[in-house]
């Protein structure tokens, strides 16, 4: 769909939106919406709606939304959110708070405080709603009914429901001003990083409690903590202090492997381009440093500046290291290298020429290459050899060459009854599939 459009063929996209594809159809929807064609926009969705799939709701709710027309949204939602899932529940309660009802929001959340996808929207909600105190209420209810994890009395882990009530209370309490009584709930948590981020190092942070911070990152096991320090040192024009962050925690066992690649965006960002490749290259350089991706990220800076020849001497350092071999994900990572320095055919028959050329793995990225040498036709014969492997990538190249109804048949997946799984007859095997 996404290809479809972006080389102008909207009647396909809108006659399998017609036949049951979904993405075509809300992708149609929403274009048909940007034109203000509102109706026939949902008119697109009506089939979808129709059926009481909640993810045909929600678009139709947040297109109705997006067009000032909210009541209508709201109604339209409300059957799904009164049936009790969670998910259906957060994006309803928040609609509500958002168009001003954020009190019926509450009380629609309340009851589901255990789970910790409903106490997260509860919470904030409750901002909007001027309900603070009651939340706080409640999760304090909800920590002190907390018990043992286990039998073990030495036991310090809590069976706590909601899971993030901590995290939660914290953020209330931030709210009210009381941060000491925040920062006291987050030192309680069990998981301290949640999707790349410490809520504690960010509080520290925000509150410009600098030397706790400092004190913080000194011990915090992920260098989500020396990345907050590094931030809000750099956001104060303190660039030496926020290069020394990371370097101090980069100094521990494993360190530099955690912050490496923050400390290098951190010295490019400020012009120190040089800095950055030698911290890169040192953490490559370092035992088992050299896996793919701390390589291929210093090939990708080596190459962003300029100086793609240089990533690729590393590339040949690398590989003398290792006995003339060279592994094909960072063969991988040289041919678009060599393509830069304007070695585009050789890369074609070097990858060909690889021991594992010939894979299902290998052949996307020699169809790359093919087609960047405007060989379309040879990256399509390429990906064919590997029925089913990559027909994402065989289907973009498909409709480059305009043969849109081979790549539309190829990407529509028809439902078959799955066959049964063999028995393991007690046999072990380390040659895939394993």
């Amino acid at each position: 769909m996404t290809r479809l459009l972006e080389l102008g063929h909207e009647r396909e996209v809108e006659a399998q939106a017609a036949h049951g594809e979904w993405f075509c159809a809300l992708a149609w929807a929403r274009l048909l919406g940007d034109r203000r064609q509102h109706e026939q926009a949902l008119d697109v969705l009506d089939p979808y709606v129709a059926t009481g799939w909640w993810p045909a709701a929600r678009a139709r709710a947040e297109l109705l939304e997006g067009w000032g027309r909210a009541p209508e949204a709201i109604e339209l939602s409300r059957p799904y959110a009164q049936a009790g899932d969670r998910t259906v529940l957060d994006f309803f309660a928040r609609l509500l708070a958002r168009h001003g009802r954020a009190t019926e929001a509450l009380a629609l959340l309340r009851p589901g405080i255990e789970d910790w996808l409903v106490a997260k929207a509860l919470v904030d909600v409750a901002e909007a709603a001027g309900q603070d105190d009651e939340v706080a209420a409640l999760l304090e209810t909800r920590i002190e009914a907390a018990v043992p994890a286990c039998d073990d009395p030495d036991c310090r882990r809590l069976r706590l429901e909601p899971s993030n009530a901590f995290d939660l209370l914290a953020t209330v309490r931030e709210r009210q001003g009381r941060v000491d009584e925040a920062i006291t709930l987050l030192r309680r948590r069990e998981s301290t990083s949640v999707n790349g981020r410490d809520a504690l190092a960010d509080l520290l942070a925000r509150h410009g409690r600098i030397e706790e911070l400092r004190a913080y990152a000194g011990s915090e096991y992920h260098g989500h903590a020396a990345q907050s320090l590094a931030e809000v040192l750099e956001a104060r024009g303190d660039v030496e202090g926020a290069i020394a962050a990371y370097r101090t925690f980069a100094e521990r066992p494993h360190g530099m492997g955690r912050v490496g690649h923050l400390l290098s965006r951190l010295l490019v960002r400020h012009g120190r381009v040089d800095e950055a490749i030698a911290e890169l290259r040192a953490l490559a350089d370092s035992p088992d440093g050299a896996d793919a991706c701390v390589v291929d990220a210093l090939c990708t800076l080596y190459t962003e500046h300029g100086r793609a020849q240089e990533a690729l001497a590393y590339l040949d350092t690398l590989k003398e290291r290792r006995d003339g071999e060279e592994e094909w994900e960072f063969s991988q990572i040289r041919l678009p290298l060599m393509a830069a320095c304007g070695l585009l055919h050789e890369a074609i028959e070097q990858a060909r020429a690889h021991p594992e050329g010939g894979t299902w793995y290998a052949a996307w990225s020699l169809s790359h290459l093919l087609a960047g040498a405007g060989r379309t036709e040879e990256a399509v014969a390429v990906l064919e050899q590997h029925p089913g492997s990559n027909n994402t990538v065989l289907a973009h190249h498909l409709i480059d060459l305009g043969r849109i109804d081979e790549a539309v048949a190829l990407l529509q997946v028809r439902r078959s009854v799955a066959p049964a799984p063999a028995p393991w007859d007690g046999a072990y095997s380390d040659e895939p599939p394993f």
